[in-house]
């Protein structure tokens, strides 16, 4: 069996029982114990299960994993990611960068072949990428700076944010559920991430595979509201049919 298939088996079976053993995955799928763990913790990383001695139970959906390790995960494919979507931007365009390590690829895969850009962004990191262009415009929101991650939200960078209309919107998000909801943790944020699809006439949304079906507390839309979904795997067959359903266009890279 593939290991994206039993992972997702897992991921199944903790969902329709709250919590899974060990030993009964290692006779269940006729691996070793080894494989097993390495599967739980890969899993556990990616915030789709919780870790515990002997076995896993639901991930909270109240917590994101840190920032630094965030950072460091799916490292390879946020950046092919990032290098697709850079492709349907056009020289001269105006655009929203949100918060997140995969909005921060797409800035620096914006700054390789772009020219004339204007970028709003309530993200210090994105800023600070994307400033090194001298013919990009880079304009910052105001608000409360989040030491975590340097994501800039509360009502200020809310207000900011609802004063313009561009091109385009890129998103960061931490998980769609099998329904098509968009998911993140911070309330604040995704005050700010409702914003941006508002105010902007086409929404890209750019995810790893990991994204897909991972728990969040906060609800900020739903899929159908996206115009171009960018991914590294094929998402689940609940979310394909949606796009499909909505004439969303899918561009899967592997």
């Amino acid at each position: 069996m593939k290991q994206i298939t039993r992972h997702q088996q897992i991921i199944d079976l903790v969902q329709q029982n709250g919590y899974v053993n060990t030993d009964d995955l290692v006779a269940l799928f006729k691996v070793s114990p080894q494989t097993i763990r390495r599967d739980l913790n890969e899993l556990a990383d990616a915030n789709k299960i919780r870790r515990h001695h002997g076995g896993a139970t639901i991930a909270l959906s109240s917590e994101n994993t840190e920032y630094a390790m965030r950072k460091s995960m799916q490292l390879s494919e946020k950046g092919t990611i990032a290098q697709a979507l850079s492709k349907h931007i056009p020289d001269g365009a105006t655009l929203f960068i949100d918060i997140g390590t995969t909005p921060e690829s797409v800035a620096k895969a914006l700054t390789k072949n772009h020219k004339n850009l204007r970028i709003v962004t309530n993200n210090i990191n994105v800023a600070s990428i994307l400033m090194e262009r001298e013919n990009f415009k880079v304009i910052l929101a105001g608000g409360e700076v989040r030491n975590k991650d340097g994501g800039i939200v509360g009502e200020a960078t809310l207000d900011f944010i609802k004063q313009f209309r561009l091109d385009f919107g890129i998103l960061g998000i931490s998980g769609i559920d099998y329904d098509g909801s968009l998911l993140d943790f911070d309330y604040h944020e995704v005050r700010v991430k409702k914003a941006i699809i508002e105010n902007s006439r086409s929404v890209f949304l750019a995810v790893d595979h990991t994204k897909f079906g991972r728990n969040a507390m906060v609800k900020l839309g739903n899929i159908s509201e996206v115009h171009l979904l960018i991914t590294d795997q094929q998402p689940p067959q609940e979310i394909t049919e949606l796009l499909s359903e909505h004439g969303i266009p899918l561009e899967v890279l592997a």
